[in-house]
């Protein structure tokens, strides 16, 4: 990001930027930045591609045609799947393409070892915007509220991103509705919170977990109630539960081998003020009783795409097994 910001400041823009990563708050950030800076206002030589199935001999048409009245052509390319395959030719044209285009390539997934990254890597310049430490969100965080004259205490902080996630985009949209509701009040108090923020989904699955490890099958089968009624699919819960319980296998493992709760955190990709959550959720579990559940969601999903159960019996009955006293 760092050169991203100096490429902008100085004018000194590179012809080729890929920006990609699981961040999407930060990619939609800096693509419209770079848009603006490249080409400003000026429509008639900017051209957007989204998607599979982009002509490439069409784009390099594109970029061998002299700007109208200008000195800059812009291709914005986003989520074309060009870094995971197809992208040969396109990679060909980059190494030598024309003085007055410019390509702006956004993409949630690349493979580093695809021909396109590694030309767009040595002629260019690539960016990648991955999900945000603990205290990067919170300095970012900070920041918002202090813009807004407002105060917000490190307890409240920390639940607001309990409620949140780390997704950047839906930290800002409950960061606008608080504004909205404090209003006429200094500070944003956990009680606010607790009025205004939606509660991700994955705190839904994270209170269904510890339901089935206090064996409270009722509960468990309410907050699965809950998200069928906030319209989830059965199958994006049953993925949800399958990669909660894949996650406590590794936290247990890696808690096994000595690891604490910040070092478990960075191996299995969770934010420190999460991983010691899930550090107390997986003892609760004995390892095989981990593995024998991750199991047993891969044959809930092997019996709904086969037709023996539809989707939301399987989810159902798994909760119940699992939440069953045993």
């Amino acid at each position: 990001m760092q050169r991203l910001n100096q490429d902008m400041k100085t004018g000194q823009l590179n012809h080729i930027y890929l920006l990609y990563g699981e961040e999407a708050y930060l990619r939609k950030q800096y693509k419209n930045r770079l848009k603006e800076a490249i080409i400003g206002d000026d429509s008639m030589n900017y051209h957007y591609y989204e998607g599979k199935g982009v002509t490439i001999g069409e784009v390099i048409d594109q970029a061998e045609t002299m700007p109208f009245f200008s000195e800059k052509r812009l291709i914005l390319m986003e989520n074309t799947g060009l870094f995971k395959g197809g992208g040969e030719e396109l990679s060909e044209y980059l190494k030598s393409p024309a003085q007055t285009v410019y390509f702006l390539f956004v993409e949630t997934e690349v493979d580093k070892r695809s021909k396109l990254y590694k030309t767009v890597s040595a002629k260019g310049c690539a960016v990648e915007f991955g999900i945000q430490d603990e205290n990067t969100l919170k300095r970012w965080v900070l920041g918002m509220v202090k813009r807004e004259n407002k105060k917000i205490s490190e307890p409240a902080l920390n639940f607001l991103l309990e409620m949140t996630g780390t997704d950047m985009e839906n930290i800002q949209k409950e960061m606008e509705k608080l504004f909205c509701y404090c209003m006429d009040q200094d500070a944003i108090t956990e009680r606010d919170i607790v009025q205004i923020c939606t509660k991700r989904i994955s705190s839904h699955i994270f209170d269904m977990i510890n339901a089935i490890a206090d064996r409270k099958q009722k509960k468990a089968l309410e907050l699965y109630y809950e998200l069928l009624a906030l319209k989830e699919p059965p199958m994006r819960i049953l993925f949800l539960i399958t990669r909660q319980f894949n996650l406590l296998l590794q936290v247990k493992e890696l808690a096994g081998k000595g690891y604490q709760g910040r070092a478990i955190g960075e191996k299995v990709g969770l934010p420190g003020f999460v991983a010691g959550k899930y550090v107390t959720q997986a003892s609760r579990f004995q390892k095989e009783e981990l593995r024998e559940t991750v199991e047993a969601c891969v044959e809930a999903e092997e019996a709904i795409k086969t037709g023996r159960l539809n989707d939301n019996m399987s989810v159902e009955l798994l909760i119940v097994k699992y939440s069953s006293n045993r």
